[in-house]
C-alpha cells in the first residue's frame, strides 16, 4: 500500500473561494474622457483594490494597450467595465461610449472576457469617499478614477456572490 500524505495542522490552506462566485483575478475599469481608473481582485474575488489611473491621450490605442498589458500581468480572467447608465437604466452617450471602448478592449485582449456592469452613481461614491477621508480636491482627480473602479468592481463581485451569477452583460469585439 502506497503512503499518503495527509497535511497536518501546519498545511497552508489556499485563499477562501466564496460560494457562489469564481476564481480568478479581475479587474475593474472606469472609463473616463480624460482617465481611465483600474482596479483588480484578489484570485478569490472577495476584495477589489486600485491599480493605476491611466491617461488617456489623442492616441487611444495607447491606454487600451496598457490596460491590455496588465491583464496579462495580472492574469486577469475577466475584465469588468463599468457601465453608466442613466437613472431610469437608460443608455445615454456616456454609455454608448463605455460600450465602444469595451469592444475595442475584448478586441485587445481576446480570448479574456470583458463585461459591461451598471456603475450608476459609482464616481459619485468614490468622490464622497475621498472627501471623507480628507483628499484635497487637487488630489483628488487622480485618485477618483481608481476609486471608483474599484466600486465598480467590488459592486460586480459582489452582485455576483448574491445572484451566483456572472455580474452584467458581456462585450463582444466588434
Amino acid at each position: 500500500m502506497d503512503d499518503v500524505a495527509v497535511p497536518g495542522p501546519t498545511a497552508t490552506p489556499g485563499p477562501a473561494i466564496r460560494p457562489g462566485a469564481r476564481p480568478g483575478v479581475r479587474l475593474g475599469i472606469d472609463v473616463g474622457s480624460v482617465r481611465v481608473g483600474v482596479a483588480v481582485s484578489d484570485p478569490a474575488g472577495l476584495l477589489a483594490t486600485p491599480v493605476e489611473t491611466v491617461r488617456r491621450s489623442g492616441q487611444r490605442r495607447a491606454d487600451l494597450e496598457r490596460i491590455a498589458v496588465l491583464v496579462r500581468e495580472v492574469a486577469a480572467v475577466e475584465v469588468v467595465v463599468g457601465l453608466p447608465l442613466s437613472m431610469s437604466g437608460a443608455r445615454g452617450r456616456a454609455a454608448e461610449t463605455a460600450l465602444e471602448y469595451s469592444r475595442e478592449l475584448a478586441a485587445l485582449i481576446a480570448p479574456v472576457p470583458v463585461r459591461a456592469f451598471d456603475e450608476r452613481l459609482s464616481t459619485v461614491s468614490a468622490h464622497a469617499h475621498l472627501h471623507g477621508a480628507g483628499v484635497r480636491s487637487r488630489a483628488r482627480r487622480d485618485l477618483v478614477d481608481q476609486a471608483a473602479a474599484v466600486i465598480i468592481l467590488q459592486s460586480a463581485l459582489d452582485a455576483e456572490q448574491a445572484s451566483g451569477r456572472a455580474p452584467g452583460e458581456v462585450v463582444m469585439a466588434p
